[in-house]
C-alpha cells in the first residue's frame, strides 16, 4: 500500500482530514450544545447532532490512527466524465428546486445522473425510478411526519 508519509512518518493527507473531522465534530457538538429547544418527552432535538459528532469524531480518531500506521492508500485515477454527471446532477437538483420544479422532478435527476456516473446507461428508466423514488420520499415526508418539502407541479396532485 502505497502512502504520502513524510520524513516523520506521518501521512499529511490523513492528518489534514482528520483535523477537519475533528474541528467539525467540535463545531457539531457546540452548535447541538447551544441549542435552547427543549423535548418535554424522550429524545430532544439536539440527540440527533450529537450522534453526528461523536460518528465525525470517531471518523477523525480513525483517520488520525491510520495517518501514523500505514497511511491512507494512493488514490485511483480521476473519471472525469463521473465527475461531470455528478455535478451536473447536483447542478440540475439544485435549478430544478429552485426554479419551482419540485422535490420529485429534482430527485429523479439526480437519481437519473448519479446512475449515469456510475456507468448505467439507461437514463430515461433511472429518471423513472428516481420519479417513483422521489415520489415515496415526498409522501413519507409530507403525508407521515408532516414535514414540508419543496413542491412543484407534481406535488401539488398530491
Amino acid at each position: 500500500m502505497a502512502s504520502t508519509s513524510s520524513a516523520k512518518g506521518a501521512d499529511i493527507p490523513a492528518l489534514v482530514v482528520a483535523a477537519l473531522l475533528l474541528i467539525a465534530a467540535a463545531l457539531v457538538a457546540y452548535d447541538a450544545k447551544s441549542q435552547t429547544i427543549v423535548s418535554t418527552y424522550g429524545v430532544g432535538p439536539t440527540a440527533m447532532p450529537y450522534v453526528v459528532s461523536a460518528v465525525l469524531g470517531v471518523l477523525g480518531l480513525c483517520h488520525l490512527v491510520v495517518a501514523f500506521r500505514d497511511g491512507l492508500p494512493k488514490p485511483e485515477p480521476v473519471d472525469r466524465t463521473a465527475v461531470l454527471w455528478l455535478t451536473g446532477g447536483l447542478i440540475g437538483l439544485i435549478a430544478c428546486i429552485g426554479l419551482g420544479g419540485g422535490f420529485i422532478i429534482a430527485t429523479a435527476i439526480v437519481f437519473s445522473a448519479t446512475a449515469r456516473s456510475f456507468g448505467r446507461q439507461a437514463l430515461a428508466v433511472d429518471f423513472g425510478i428516481g420519479l417513483v423514488l422521489g415520489l415515496a420520499i415526498f409522501l413519507m415526508f409530507s403525508k407521515l411526519l408532516q414535514l414540508t418539502l419543496p413542491s412543484g407541479p407534481l406535488e401539488k396532485l398530491f
